[in-house]
């Protein structure tokens, strides 16, 4: 089973100097090519896949471990130093109006890679489903403001997005791995890892949510009068000073974990999705026009009404390390620490940058990995 969460990055503005970013891109590059001549093309999608490893090459690149800039410049700086056609591997999309052009580009490296349609269109579902899973299934409080779509032409891909809440001015960053999970609706995540969790986040992506999924599947392919109906008892104002109902059973205090319910529904697309009649919860989701609204109406109405809850947990599962000293949150893994270290290194050693920057690059991984085992990033 894989290692979930989310990381958490503080919010930082600026660019980053073009004199770093060069050599950044450089060093990059004969990461990759070391990579790709010792383990193949697959390899570098499946480490990058994993934040700590993320983490420490973005380190190892010269940019700052903490800052919302460690996923948007290193992923920058990734995509300059990626050749497609001599890599085998890219990376499309990015920050901001970038990330709109995410399926165009699929579209353009499919040709390049030869791919067939069907592979093609299985990257952009990809692509838009991980987006969708990210901004809309998992409700916390971070808008996406960043995608890069990873892919090879042996047909695995890899994402990595960043949302932004403005009002803590903190970002998160989100990984997945295609290789790593089956079903975009069952904890998809691979190995994320996270600093800490928030309180009330609706999480529709987990095991822990399956029933309350299916009852939402069940909800909007019935009658959509009758899900109207459900949804004006939760939402009127004057419905919701009786919510005490709610918290009374059996003598017994329940606390209801959050209603926030959706002021407005589209009902016209509820009726398109009706006609449509969405076969699962992945289906459901994967249909233009259900967003955040839709998907915590259908689950705030599964909860309260017939009793099926969603998971209100967040996401995070462990701190933004590979382990800590005293085994909390579980202990160090020394040879995947061990082996993520070799790679850069090797890296790092063969790539066509000056001695003084290998040097600065071998002191800023020492650096990282003394934290880590620390159990702090410093």
């Amino acid at each position: 089973m894989g290692k979930t969460g989310i990381a958490n990055l503080p919010l930082h503005g600026g660019k980053a100097p073009r004199w770093l970013f060069e050599r950044m891109v450089l060093l990059a590059r004969g990461i990759i090519d070391v990579i790709n001549l010792e383990y193949g093309k697959n390899e570098f999608l499946k480490r990058i896949s994993d934040p700590f490893w993320f983490q420490s090459l973005s380190c190892v690149l010269g940019f700052d471990w903490h800052s919302s800039g460690t996923t948007t410049v290193t992923c920058g700086a990734l995509k300059d130093a990626i050749d497609p056609e001599e890599h085998g591997i890219a990376i499309v999309g990015g920050k901001g109006r970038a990330s709109r052009n995410t399926l165009s580009q699929i579209q353009k490296i499919g040709e390049i890679f030869n791919l067939s349609t069907e592979i093609i269109k299985k990257f952009e579902y990809s692509s838009r489903m991980a987006a969708k899973v990210d901004n809309s299934a998992i409700q916390d409080g971070y808008d996406l403001y960043h995608h890069c779509f990873l892919m090879s032409e042996n047909d695995q891909w890899c994402v990595i997005q960043q949302g932004l809440n403005c009002e803590i001015n903190f970002a998160r960053r989100y990984h997945w791995y295609s290789e790593h999970f089956n079903n975009f609706v069952l904890d998809p995540h691979d190995a994320i890892i996270g600093k800490k969790s928030l309180s009330s986040v609706l999480n529709m992506a987990t095991e822990n949510s399956k029933q309350c999924q299916k009852l939402c599947v069940e909800l909007v392919n019935e009658s959509p009068q009758q899900l109207q109906k459900d949804w004006a008892l939760l939402a009127r104002c004057q419905t919701q000073t009786t919510l005490d109902q709610w918290n009374i059973k059996n003598q017994k205090r329940i606390i209801v974990p959050i209603l926030n319910m959706p002021r407005s529904i589209n009902w016209s697309k509820m009726k398109e999705i009706y006609d449509f009649q969405p076969r699962n919860y992945e289906q459901l989701l994967s249909l233009k026009g259900v967003g955040p609204n839709t998907i915590r109406a259908l689950a705030l109405i599964s909860e309260l009404i017939y009793g099926e809850k969603p998971s209100w947990n967040d996401p995070v599962k462990f701190s933004f390390t590979v382990g800590g000293k005293d085994g909390v949150p579980f202990p160090v893994d020394r040879k995947a620490m061990d082996e993520s270290t070799e790679i850069l290194m090797q890296g790092i050693n063969q790539s066509k940058i000056g001695d003084k920057q290998k040097i600065d690059a071998i002191k800023r991984l020492n650096r990282f990995n003394t934290c880590s085992f620390q159990n702090d990033l410093c």
